[in-house]
């Protein structure tokens, strides 16, 4: 592949060691398995453009295939440095994805929506965005809410957890818990609001949760359920409740 059939000649950071492993990456996946990618981009801080990564941080790459289980296989390895994160998927697989409301939103929309091509002859990445806003536009309440009170039960698990780990001094597995119950929590907020985050860190960062402690994160997991019940969704039912879903 030469430059010409990527979209970082134009780019003010195309001087960053990351942009240039990015580069060096989708040149040599296109070399080896020309016959299977159909789009390669960047995603990411790097997508974004407004983040340096301190000149050595993480390079998040999507591989899309024409078919699923066709081009390398999904990989993380550091080059020169540089962590590169591999994704690799089928193209209408991850098209599928770009249309489902999951509990995991927040932390998997900026993927669909902000890309950086490398290499993308037919316009897929353009389709994957209008895809994933279209869905959006479709999307009821109750798809958020739903998607929130599964997301709450992985917080709430964690959180419990946490707690009785913190009983049994056992310091630093209830810290991981709470770590956990933070994400999970910053993720319900994410599905309530329709907010999505770059990241984990930004996901905690901007709904105040990076630093909540055992208390004020289950106050913001009982605030939440109280949430929840309010949009017809409660976290706590039945057992005919649980069977139907």
């Amino acid at each position: 592949m030469d430059t010409s059939d990527m979209e970082l000649g134009t780019d003010p950071h195309l001087d960053d060691p990351r942009w240039r492993v990015a580069e060096r990456v989708g040149a040599a996946a296109l070399r080896r398995f020309p016959a299977d990618l159909l789009a390669i981009a960047v995603h990411g801080p790097l997508a974004h453009g407004d983040d340096d990564g301190g000149g050595n941080g993480e390079v998040g790459l999507l591989l899309a295939t024409y078919r699923p289980g066709s081009g390398p296989a999904p990989a993380t390895r550091r080059v020169d440095g540089v962590l590169v994160d591999l994704t690799v998927a089928g193209a209408d697989d991850y098209l599928g994805q770009a249309r489902t409301i999951s509990a995991l939103w927040p932390l998997t929309a900026d993927r669909y929506v902000t890309t950086r091509a490398l290499h993308d002859p037919t316009g897929w990445l353009r389709a994957l965005r209008d895809e994933h806003l279209a869905r959006l536009a479709r999307a009821r309440p109750a798809d958020f809410s739903t998607a929130a009170r599964q997301a709450w039960y992985r917080g709430s698990a964690a959180h419990a957890r946490a707690a009785r780990l913190a009983e049994w001094y056992e310091t630093d597995q209830a810290l991981l818990m709470l770590g956990e119950a933070r994400l999970a929590a910053a993720t319900v907020h994410g599905l309530l609001s329709r907010t999505y985050f770059r990241d984990p860190g930004d996901a905690v960062r901007r709904t105040g949760l990076a630093s909540a402690d055992m208390t004020e994160v289950g106050a913001v997991l009982a605030r939440q359920a109280e949430e929840l019940a309010a949009r017809g969704r409660p976290v706590d039912g039945t057992v005919d409740d649980l069977l139907d879903g």
